[in-house]
């Protein structure tokens, strides 16, 4: 509605709208370009004032045909510099090996510097035919071995175990060692830590690629700081895994939902300082806002614009006054047809958006699940909420908010507006199958209520993809307990055998004492939660059945998860409880 009385507004004194430049990343005064890497504080180039401190300092190598940054403490050179994740991407040397003798290399040591090594942001990789090690003092933190193969036409980019292989790195580091031993003789094998972007763009077929031409690869590091270094900037701790059960915190800064800029820097952030949309005045409040696209579903964020008009001075004489007269009743006229035209768009647009909703709502399995939670009194506590409630919840579903990804959704952490801390899983609908498998999870836990199996708490089904809310277990799943080495609260043997006989009760309780016996179909450690009790839910319907109190089995196609799968099931595909009771009891391995 603002954009358009501005719009009657410009037609009698039109003004002139500015949007600000982007804010330099560097601090006031000194250098923030080397060649095209930008370098934003608290790194810096020049004197002492240009960056936090001496470890922080980047030089600038000029030539005559480019310029290069380097880590001036470590001389390292620094490809690229990422303020969101305080990421900085350098070139860093692999370790190769040819012939029968293995090679060794040692990275460069960063031990005393603020900065590490990053685990999440690069892989462990092998180019060659042969095998290597990633190692700190003796133990093997990654490796793989690479498979020599010259037929290996369709491959394309990335790396997929033939000629090359990967695996990801579990923590960060500040030194490591790579052994490289090379399969068939003749033949050479590289290993390194690379940047797991780099690897997307991977071709055995590419001659760039080749051991005999990758001599630096680009690694990640993450740096590293202190509250005490930027003590009233609006930022998080975040805890980064370190070998030998060892956290290591950072401190990150970060500008407001609607600035931009660099939010180490004092006033660094600005309002919509990047605006590349339409740049506007609010009539109401004076702000400016930048409006991305024209939808209504857009970004609308505040951004710093200058308006100004020309101004000057005029004789009011008769036929000034007629022409004013006729452009503000012109202007009226307009104004009060275009409030027309838009009251009618808006209810249009209501009427579009309710009609949408409904159909979202039948295609989601809103009608198979009304009579459902109606009729079973179970689900008496079972709630539908919206869509709006849901985005306010998570953040509009940040990334940050994400507690896991799997092959059904991905699981979101949020809070309702009565304080409860929920478990919001937005599901990942790409065919029809997979519309059932949720409406099949939606009914499955309607008719559940058990202290070992993870509560549904309602669902929204009027939206394009379908999302369920549960109760928010807090300790994460039994599989990380049980084979992540770095946690900080190994559980006890008690605790094991507890666990054991609470999933057994919980799969009892399935099989025996609800109104209709239930299959679970994919019972493994990642499927059974820990609450803040360590307590055990269990968790992931999707694939579960119910079945007639007289059938002993069901015939389906074959579902589940290989290495838990009941091996008479996979032959036969006959899925009995005792195929729920065979996965148990690899998970009691396990235990």
């Amino acid at each position: 509605m603002v954009p358009l009385i501005l719009f009657l507004w410009l037609m009698i004194a039109p003004p002139s709208i500015a949007v600000a430049a982007a804010p330099s990343l560097a601090k006031p005064g000194c250098q923030a370009y080397c060649g095209n890497v930008s370098i934003p504080y608290p790194l810096g180039i020049g004197s002492n004032n240009c960056y936090l401190d001496q470890r922080y300092a980047v030089t600038c190598n000029q030539s005559v045909n480019s310029s290069r940054p380097y880590l001036a403490s470590l001389g390292l050179e620094v490809l690229a510099v990422s303020l969101t994740n305080q990421k900085i991407t350098i070139n860093n040397p692999v370790v190769k090996g040819c012939g029968n003798s293995p090679s060794v290399g040692t990275s460069k040591s960063l031990e005393g510097t603020p900065f590490v090594f990053s685990g999440r942001y690069n892989k462990f990789m092998v180019s060659g035919c042969g095998n290597a090690t990633l190692d700190l003092d003796g133990i093997v933190m990654a490796g793989c071995s690479s498979r020599c193969n010259d037929d290996s036409a369709g491959q394309g980019k990335g790396c997929f175990g033939i000629n090359c292989c990967e695996t990801t790195t579990p923590f960060v580091l500040d030194t490591y060692n790579v052994s490289v031993t090379v399969s068939t003789q003749g033949d050479c094998v590289s290993g390194f830590l690379v940047d797991q972007n780099w690897i997307e763009e991977y071709s055995i077929f590419d001659p760039s690629y080749s051991v005999e031409n990758i001599s630096l690869v680009p690694v990640v590091l993450r740096w590293t700081l202190q509250k005490v270094d930027f003590p009233s900037c609006i930022g998080n701790n975040t805890t980064l895994p370190f070998p030998g059960n060892t956290l290591i915190t950072t401190w990150s800064c970060q500008c407001r939902w609607n600035e931009d800029g660099n939010p180490y820097l004092a006033n660094g952030c600005q309002e919509c300082a990047n605006c590349t949309g339409q740049c506007t005045q609010n009539a109401t409040d004076s702000s400016f806002w930048c409006q991305t696209s024209p939808t209504k579903s857009s970004k609308k964020e505040l951004c710093i614009s200058t308006w100004q008009f020309h101004q000057g001075h005029t004789e009011l004489d008769h036929g000034h006054f007629f022409w004013i007269s006729a452009g503000v009743g012109i202007s009226m006229g307009a104004l009060f047809i275009i409030i027309g035209i838009f009251w009618l768009y808006k209810i249009v647009l209501r009427i579009k958006n309710k009609k949408r909703k409904e159909k979202f709502f039948k295609r989601n399995g809103g009608l198979l699940l009304q009579p459902q939670t109606s009729v079973d009194k179970g689900s008496s506590d079972k709630t539908h909420f919206s869509a709006k409630e849901l985005e306010k919840a998570t953040d509009n579903f940040n990334e940050n908010r994400i507690l896991g990804r799997g092959g059904q959704g991905t699981v979101y952490k949020g809070m309702l507006t009565d304080g409860r801390i929920v478990a919001v899983k937005k599901s990942k609908i790409v065919d029809q199958s997979q519309l059932e498998q949720f409406i099949n999870e939606v009914v499955i836990l309607s008719q559940l209520n058990h202290r070992n199996v993870v509560k549904l708490l309602g669902c929204c089904l009027e939206t394009e993809v379908p999302v369920l809310v549960y109760e928010f277990i807090s300790n994460g799943t039994l599989f990380k307990h049980i084979h992540d080495q770095s946690n900080e609260f190994p559980l006890s043997w008690e605790m094991h055998l507890r666990i054991a006989t609470e999933v057994a009760g919980a799969l009892a309780y399935l099989h025996s004492s609800t109104s209709i016996p239930i299959y679970h179909r994919d019972i493994k450690s990642t499927n059974i939660l820990l609450d803040d009790k360590y307590r055990a839910k269990v968790s992931d319907f999707g694939t579960s059945q119910s079945i007639a109190i007289d059938q002993t089995h069901l015939t389906t196609l074959v579902k589940g998860t290989f290495g838990y799968l009941d091996p008479e099931y996979f032959q036969s595909s006959q899925f009995t409880e005792k195929s729920d009771v065979y996965s148990f009891g690899v998970v009691l391995v396990e235990l």
